[in-house]
């Protein structure tokens, strides 16, 4: 039987098979390539525009020399966001490339048994931002003097912190005394569970978020209906 596939210099030989795409963002569907009739769309500066016809809001992102961009695939209906698709992938390879350096590295915070308030919310947004490059954050609350003698008083602030930062990492054992320190190891959430209480998040992260609880508690809503 003749072979129907084409052949280039005697034959399909090892290595001539055609290339995959890697680029992380082909998936990423934006403009005429959304096929659903509705989106919810979040402008430029990360106002949220409400549910419009996709035709419309594809033509209003070409009007002013952008694009549409889905950021929200599974919420009912998908988020998209009015951007500069180009400028976008940019910015996420940057960022990217500054996670893959930092990966699998372990960052430390410590704490003391009298900590004050600022400085304890201060080291609690610092563990947020690792957790949230996806980094391990080992905690460590260090006795100093006659501290030793109250021991409770450490294991207080390291069951406080751990418990602050719940939504963003979980601890992969109970605190524990070795020697004069106190430590405990935070492993980050998936990135689609972590909401951070004391780091600050962009506007453009704020208006998805915000995009696709709305969308959640809408869905949750008519699951209630029927």
């Amino acid at each position: 039987m003749a072979n129907s596939f084409p052949s280039a210099g005697g034959g399909n030989r090892s290595g001539n098979y055609p290339r995959r795409n890697v680029d992380p963002f082909a998936a990423i569907r934006r403009n005429h390539r959304i096929k659903v009739p509705q989106v919810r769309v979040i402008s430029p500066e990360g106002k949220q525009l409400g549910i419009l016809d996709t035709a419309k809001a594809v033509n209003l992102a070409l009007e002013n020399g952008l694009d549409l961009v889905e950021v929200a695939p599974n919420a009912t209906p998908p988020v998209c966001r009015i951007m500069d698709f180009g400028k976008y992938v940019y910015e996420e390879q940057k960022k990217h490339s500054h996670v893959k350096a930092v990966a699998s590295k372990i960052k430390e915070i410590e704490f003391t048994a009298r900590i004050e308030n600022h400085d304890y919310e201060t080291k609690l947004r610092h563990a947020e931002e690792f957790l949230d490059h996806g980094n391990k954050v080992k905690m460590r609350l260090k006795f100093r003097g006659r501290e030793m003698a109250h021991t409770e008083l450490g294991f207080d602030v390291m069951k406080r912190a751990v418990a602050a930062l719940a939504t963003m990492g979980h601890p992969d054992a109970d605190p524990k005394l070795i020697g004069r320190n106190i430590h405990v190891m935070l492993t980050p959430l998936p990135p689609n569970k972590r909401k951070p209480k004391f780091l600050t998040r962009s506007d453009e992260e704020e208006a998805v978020h915000q995009a696709e609880q709305t969308a959640a508690d809408a869905e949750s809503r008519g699951q209630e209906k029927d």
